[in-house]
């Protein structure tokens, strides 16, 4: 099968990102028993198959996808409010799987991982206004970037949410980012000690973080005490999905 054109596949994730608003706006009816509000449900397995048909014509997709038999599906008036939300769920899923596979084939989960990093380096010291005192300032200033980015809370981005179990624990990224399946980690070096410290603290999230995310990005902050910027990112980024960026005070 020929590489797809790029162009093709811009315009199957616009109408995937369609569909997908679609579905976002049928459950916000004004139904307050939820008996109707995924009645729709045929109509979008529907149209979900005959998109999913269209695309595998010009590229491979894998076997996660589902195809429909549309037909065998029952309609509303021959189905209960909980068989109804399991398929609306269920093609909605499937759409949200698409949708990521059409931004790895354009790149743009990388690039938009890649523009954040870079929008934190450049960014991050200039919106801290003051010498940071514990690691909740830093985040106060990353938060205040992401909303100024444009990104909503909640939506976008979310803060201390996302567990990770860990043998016995839990632990919770500062920031994630769920489109990019990408935890944020601040880190705070105030004294010379703490760079070790730091550094032990990345290796055990990496090992945590990389079970759920895909992507993984660490900003420390540092009050002057890393010596060599390259040589303490090296062996950090070796996984290939970790990204650390070091901003000076």
């Amino acid at each position: 099968m020929a590489e797809p054109d790029k162009s093709r596949i811009r315009q199957y994730l616009k109408w995937t990102d369609a569909l997908m608003r679609a579905m976002d706006a049928a459950v916000r009816v004004d139904d307050p028993h939820g008996l109707w509000k995924h009645a729709g449900f045929r109509q979008f397995a529907r149209k979900y198959t005959d998109l999913v048909t269209l695309i595998s014509k010009e590229m491979p997709l894998p076997p996660l996808l589902d195809i429909y038999n549309v037909a065998a599906i029952p309609g509303p008036a021959d189905t209960v409010p909980f068989q109804r939300r399991e398929i609306f769920d269920e093609v909605y899923a499937n759409l949200s799987l698409l949708k990521g596979i059409l931004e790895n084939q354009l790149g743009v989960i990388e690039n938009e991982t890649e523009a954040l990093r870079d929008f934190f380096q450049a960014r991050l010291r200039s919106a801290v206004l003051h010498e940071p005192q514990k690691e909740l300032d830093v985040q106060d200033a990353v938060e205040t970037l992401l909303v100024g980015r444009g990104l909503q809370k909640g939506v976008d981005y979310d803060r201390e949410v996302g567990r990770v179990k860990v043998s016995s624990k839990e632990v919770v990224p500062d920031f994630i980012l769920p489109r990019l399946s990408l935890a944020v980690e601040i880190k705070l070096i105030k004294t010379g000690s703490r760079v070790r410290e730091v550094v032990d603290e990345i290796n055990a999230d990496i090992r945590a973080y990389s079970k759920r995310y895909r992507s993984l990005l660490f900003i420390v902050y540092d009050l002057g005490h890393i010596r060599d910027e390259i040589e303490f990112k090296q062996d950090l980024e070796d996984p290939g999905n970790v990204s650390v960026v070091v901003v000076k005070q």
